[in-house]
């Protein structure tokens, strides 16, 4: 998590959430509003991060015929030479439920001053095909969305489809609009099923909201086609993912560090009435 990272990995978790077509409807994602407490979980002598601290707030509503997600969270980050750097940050999506449009809009401040902002929509011709990514800030600009591409809500009920499925690999190109970069690969690694019983800093958390079945997940996030080093995952997020959409726990993988985050809260959200 360096300066500049935390928006994108954050809203990736988050996203997993954070195509759905066919059988993904059959995923029943709950409405939920969530906050974790952050912390340095690891971190190698040559990264310069010697300390992190906040918390995460996690919003993922429904409408009759989409999603919406508010993620927001603010970050201190301590580094070897002393210096401290303030990092906050909003993201808000709306998601159509039949996949096929997205809208997106990121404000990041570092110590108290603007730091950047990404705002667009996307959309896709059908399920399956290509489609457009439009940017209206920082700068206008248009790409082309490849075949297959899925957005983050579609992709999240994508993983717990094949997670009760039974499948232990699932690769998938991701846009999430956390910044101008083209859609992402997103390979994870999903392991067997868990218990319900409490995580980590959880034991005073009784919602019902947990006590779902839940898998252990890796996502390694690659970037686009045609950068360097595609051959590296830029970060890697693992996770508790639970069968409603839940997440339990986070463990964001910088390579030279990494930031745990732990359910502290969580509520349901109504759903609506169709």
């Amino acid at each position: 998590m360096t300066k500049s990272r935390p928006g994108k990995s954050l809203l990736a978790a988050a996203g997993l959430s954070l195509a759905l077509a066919g059988s993904a409807n059959a995923v029943d994602i709950a409405p939920h509003r969530a906050v974790y407490t952050m912390s340095l979980a690891s971190t190698k002598q040559d990264s310069g991060v010697v300390g992190v601290e906040g918390t995460m707030s996690f919003q993922w509503g429904e409408t009759c015929d989409s999603w919406t997600v508010e993620q927001r969270y603010k970050m201190k980050m301590r580094y070897a030479e002393d210096s401290e750097v303030d990092v906050t940050s909003s993201f808000v999506t709306v998601e159509a439920k039949n996949g096929q449009s997205y809208r997106f809009w990121e404000r990041k401040l570092k110590n108290g001053e603007p730091d950047e902002e990404v705002r667009g929509h996307a959309s896709l011709a059908g399920p399956g095909l290509g489609g457009t990514a439009e940017f209206s800030k920082p700068e206008a600009k248009t790409i082309p969305l490849a075949p297959g591409v899925l957005f983050p809500t579609a992709h999240t009920l994508v993983l717990i489809e094949r997670a009760v499925a039974g499948d232990n690999f699932v690769a998938r190109k991701v846009l999430d609009g956390a910044s101008e970069d083209n859609a992402v690969d997103v390979t994870a690694v999903i392991g067997g099923p868990q218990t319900a019983e409490a995580g980590a800093g959880e034991a005073k958390l009784k919602s019902p909201l947990l006590a779902r079945p839940s898998w252990r997940a890796r996502l390694a996030f690659f970037p686009p086609d045609g950068s360097p080093d595609t051959d590296k995952p830029d970060y890697e997020i693992g996770m508790r993912l639970l069968d409603n959409g839940v997440s339990r726990d986070m463990l964001l993988d910088y390579g030279d560090f990494a930031v745990r985050a732990i359910l502290d809260e969580i509520e349901p959200l109504p759903k609506p009435s169709c």
